[in-house]
């Protein structure tokens, strides 16, 4: 007597085929009427209707659970949960702390004018690139010019006279006061003429360093006073740092010295960087303790005042077992567990096992105990694994 057996394929495909039925009857019989019994505004035919399908939805489950029944009793390895796996090693790890942070350079100032008049001359135009002690503007020095030219003629007879009078005193010829008073009037002039050069000076407005003018902010031809007109904004965008506040629990952890990154987000950059400056007050009001961190700018593209980010490295551990964050799970006790790959046989099983964690970065977690270097740790198809499970890998 000869004896049919479904083969798995056939079987998947009666059931896929069966399930496909019973949905195509109930849906397509049901559709037309269910849309014609709302019309009709009859709540009790409604109901009886939903009551109805409820019924069919049941059976229809029941019948797809007997389907999948069958199914693993023809194919045993359906019921292997499938996962990949990671080989466990000791890995550098690195904790950042991160912290809000802004651009600044020190070399940022605006220019007064240094003598009250007119603006006689400006040389410059924003964004003008200049060099320390460029002129950048000229005011009037209100005839300074015309009398240093005069006491300039002044000093030139003066010293004519001291040198005469030196020499016939040097002859002993004349009396000493006369060279004495030669002397005096010749070195009275020289500081006159000094004095004058330095207040003619003070009317030409240099660049105290090599920068960028950002702004002008005074015309030619507007009169202008000490501390009280704006000339000139000028930024150095060479010599950049972030400044940033840092809360006071990581004063033990950072020093001169420690590892940093700098994220400039608006322009989508990253640099590795020190802490070039650690401040020595704690600030009352917030707790915390300046820091700076020296960022090159050689393309110019970071000004002062953008927003910076401070990735502070606080901890590291040379020889770590990390993870990805989403290994680890929580069970009902709140203990921290991962599954990892063992081998029974011909059988490979997840093993659940209770770990301690420690810090978090770049969604990857130091494991402190419970796992070894070598071990296979279960990543993707972890949830819903249960302790002993027969597993499928896929890598």
């Amino acid at each position: 007597m000869k004896t049919n057996t479904l083969s798995p394929f056939r079987m998947k495909k009666l059931s896929l085929g069966l399930l496909s039925a019973l949905i195509l009857i109930s849906c397509g019989k049901d559709a037309s009427s269910v849309e014609a019994i709302i019309e009709s505004g009859n709540v009790e035919e409604i109901k009886a209707r939903k009551e109805e399908l409820n019924k069919q939805q049941l059976e229809l489950s029941a019948q797809i659970e007997k389907l999948t029944e069958a199914v693993e009793q023809l194919e045993p390895s359906s019921r292997f949960a499938l996962v990949t796996t990671i080989e466990l090693q000791d890995t550098l790890f690195r904790h950042f702390a991160e912290v809000q942070g802004d651009v600044a350079t020190d070399e940022n100032i605006i220019i007064y004018p240094e003598t009250a008049g007119v603006l006689k001359d400006v040389r410059v135009t924003e964004g003008q690139k200049v060099r320390k002690g460029q002129i950048l503007a000229v005011i009037d020095d209100g005839g300074l010019s015309s009398e240093l030219a005069r006491l300039e003629t002044q000093v030139a007879l003066a010293k004519t006279t001291f040198e005469r009078q030196a020499r016939l005193w040097e002859q002993k010829i004349g009396s000493e006061i006369q060279y004495l008073q030669a002397k005096s009037n010749y070195e009275a002039l020289q500081n006159s003429v000094q004095q004058m050069k330095s207040q003619i000076e003070r009317s030409i407005v240099r660049a105290p360093f090599n920068g960028v003018i950002d702004e002008t902010m005074a015309e030619q031809g507007q009169v202008v006073s000490p501390g009280q007109v704006q000339l000139f904004r000028i930024v150095n965008l060479n010599d950049m740092y972030v400044q940033a506040d840092v809360p006071e629990n990581y004063l033990s952890q950072i020093s001169e010295g420690t590892d940093v990154r700098v994220q400039i987000p608006s322009i989508g950059k990253e640099f590795e960087a020190e802490i070039g400056l650690v401040g020595n007050t704690i600030n009352p009001s917030n707790r915390s303790f300046n820091i700076q961190v020296a960022i090159p700018n050689e393309e110019g593209r970071i000004k002062p005042n953008q927003i910076a980010t401070l990735l502070l490295n606080d901890y590291t551990n040379e020889k770590a077992i990390i993870v990805p964050e989403n290994a680890v799970q929580q069970n009902a006790e709140g203990e921290n567990i991962v599954f990892i790959l063992q081998q029974e046989g011909e059988n490979k099983i997840a093993k659940k096992v209770v770990v301690e964690t420690g810090l978090v970065s770049n969604n990857k977690i130091e494991i402190r105990s419970g796992l070894e270097p070598g071990q296979e740790l279960i990543v993707q198809g972890s949830r819903g694994l249960r302790d002993g499970q027969e597993v499928k890998v896929r890598n």
